[in-house]
């Protein structure tokens, strides 16, 4: 009896499932730039000779930078303490408690601030 009820049942989930049809987008599609606007870029891309997706394009061919040598190596040293300092053990709490403006000295778990 059980197995019949069971069979009865998927049949009847299996029965009443239905297939969705596919959402149709009936809506035009309207270009902002009309097709001689498009050609002309066409033509401005293919005479400019730079093609971003050939195998020896340069992106970085034209950059100039405006730090010298040694500015740029201070920087990233500034930057490798610190994240050493962050990262570190306490999470960085000890760097980030020397930092803190207005806190005199170092100020310990435990300890109120304004014991005397």
């Amino acid at each position: 009896m059980n197995r019949t009820l069971i069979a009865a049942i998927a049949f009847v989930a299996a029965s009443s499932a239905f297939a969705e049809s596919p959402l149709a987008n009936t809506t035009p599609v309207t270009g902002a730039k009309s097709r001689a606007e498009v050609t002309v870029e066409l033509q401005q891309y293919k005479a400019s000779g730079v093609n971003p997706w050939a195998q020896g394009y340069d992106q970085l061919r034209g950059l100039q930078g405006s730090k010298t040598r040694a500015q740029v190596n201070a920087e990233y040293m500034q930057s490798r303490d610190e994240t050493a300092a962050l990262t570190g053990e306490d999470s960085g709490s000890a760097y980030l408690s020397a930092r803190t403006p207005g806190v005199a000295g170092a100020v310990l778990a435990g300890q109120p601030v304004n014991a005397h």
